[in-house]
C-alpha cells in the first residue's frame, strides 16, 4: 500500500483540498486523504514504489467500432483524441457513457504478477541447477527451502487429495506453481511500496477459472465423458435428473466462485484494516494515536503474513480436493484398467 500522510489544522478538517501550483505540497482534509488512500489499494496505469513513479504502462484497447489500439501510456491515449479516462474507466471522448469493448492494458497489478512469476521461477531453477551440479550433496540455503516446500506440498496436499499416485505425479507441478504464485503475490503486498495482486478480483477469478478447467478436464480424461456425465445425477435415480442435473451444474461453477471470493476478500480485508488503523492518526490529527495505531498495525502485519500463507494453502488444497471429487468413485476403476 502507498500511504502518505498530509494533514491540516483542526479548523480546516471539513475544508476541500487546497492546491498550490507553485508548491509541491498538497494539503488535503482527512476525509479526502482517506479517500485518496483507499484508491491506492487498487490498480494503477503506472508502476510506482510509494509515490515514486518508475514507469508509465502501455494501454491496450479493443473496441468494436474502433478496433485495436495500443498506446505508450495514458497520456498518449488522451492525445490520440479517441478515448479518455473517466473514474478509472476508459470511454469514448465523443460519448463518455460508451466504454470500450475490452481493456487489456498492462497495469501495476499485472507487473506485480510478472514479478511473482520471475521470482518463483528463479528460486525453483536455482534449486534445480544446484541438484544437477551436485546431485549427491546435501541441500542447503535456498535449495533446502525449495525442497522442503515442494516435498510438503506433494506429501500433504497432492498425494492425500488425488485419487491415485500416477495422477498425482502428473499434475503435482501445477499445484506447486499455484501455491508459489499465490504465496508470492500475497507476500509482495506486505513489502513497503508493494501491491497485492490477489487483492484484485480479476486476478483471483483468473486463477479460479484455470482451476475450473484443470478440475473438469482432468476428471473427463481420467474417467471418460460418460462417467463424468453420470456424476451430474449425483447418485440419484434417472427420473430425478430434471432436479439433480441443474443442481450439479450449478455446483461445478460455485466451486471456482468460492475460490475467487475467498482469496480476494481475505487479502483485501487485511489491507483495509491496516489502512483504517493508519487513518486513525489522520482523522484524529493527534500524535497520541500514533503509538496505538502503529502497535496494532504491526500486529496486523504479522497476522497478514500468516493469512498470506494460509490462503495460498487453502486455494491449493481445495483445488486438489475438488479434482478428487470430480473424479469420484470411478478413480479406482480407471486405475485398475
Amino acid at each position: 500500500m502507498n500511504v502518505v500522510a498530509d494533514t491540516v489544522a483542526l479548523d480546516n478538517i471539513n475544508s476541500h483540498p487546497i492546491e498550490n501550483a507553485h508548491s509541491e505540497l498538497q494539503i488535503v482534509a482527512p476525509k479526502d486523504a482517506i479517500n485518496h488512500y483507499l484508491k491506492s489499494l487498487g490498480t494503477h496505469r503506472d508502476f510506482s514504489i510509494f509515490n515514486w513513479k518508475i514507469v508509465d504502462l502501455p494501454v491496450i484497447l479493443y473496441d468494436k467500432a474502433e478496433g485495436f489500439h495500443i498506446y505508450r501510456d495514458i497520456k498518449a491515449m488522451e492525445q490520440g483524441g479517441t478515448f479518455t479516462e473517466v473514474h478509472h474507466k476508459i470511454v469514448h471522448k465523443d460519448n463518455i457513457e460508451n466504454g470500450v469493448t475490452f481493456d487489456a492494458s498492462i497495469t501495476s497489478l499485472v507487473v506485480w504478477q510478472w514479478i511473482a512469476m520471475i521470482v518463483g521461477i528463479f528460486f525453483v531453477l536455482f534449486a534445480a541447477r544446484k541438484y544437477k551440479k551436485s546431485p549427491l550433496k546435501a541441500p542447503k540455503g535456498i535449495q533446502n527451502a525449495v525442497e522442503a516446500l515442494l516435498l510438503y506440498l506433494r506429501n500433504e496436499i497432492v498425494y492425500p487429495n488425488m485419487p491415485n499416485r500416477a495422477l498425482a505425479n502428473k499434475y503435482q507441478h501445477y499445484f506447486y506453481a499455484l501455491f508459489i504464485f499465490i504465496l508470492l503475490m500475497n507476500l509482495f503486498g506486505l513489502l513497503p511500496g508493494g501491491h497485492t495482486a490477489t487483492g484484485a478480483i480479476g486476478t483471483t477469478l483468473g486463477l479460479a477459472l484455470i482451476s475450473l478447467f484443470v478440475i473438469n478436464i482432468t476428471a473427463i480424461k481420467q474417467i471418460g465423458i460418460g462417467n463424468y456425465l453420470k456424476h451430474l445425477l449425483g447418485g440419484a435415480p434417472w427420473w430425478l435428473s430434471f432436479i439433480m442435473i441443474p443442481i450439479e451444474i450449478i455446483s461445478i461453477f460455485t466451486k471456482p466462485f468460492a475460490l475467487t471470493i475467498r482469496l480476494f476478500a481475505n487479502m483485501t480485508a487485511g489491507h483495509i484494516v491496516l489502512l483504517s488503523l493508519v487513518g486513525l492518526i489522520i482523522m484524529f490529527q493527534s500524535l497520541v494515536m500514533a503509538p496505538v495505531s502503529i502497535a496494532f498495525s504491526l500486529f496486523m502485519m504479522t497476522l497478514e503474513v500468516l493469512v498470506s500463507v494460509l490462503q495460498a494453502y487453502i486455494f491449493t488444497i481445495l483445488t486438489a480436493v475438488f479434482t478428487n471429487l470430480a473424479i469420484g468413485d470411478h478413480a479406482e476403476h480407471s486405475t485398475a484398467h
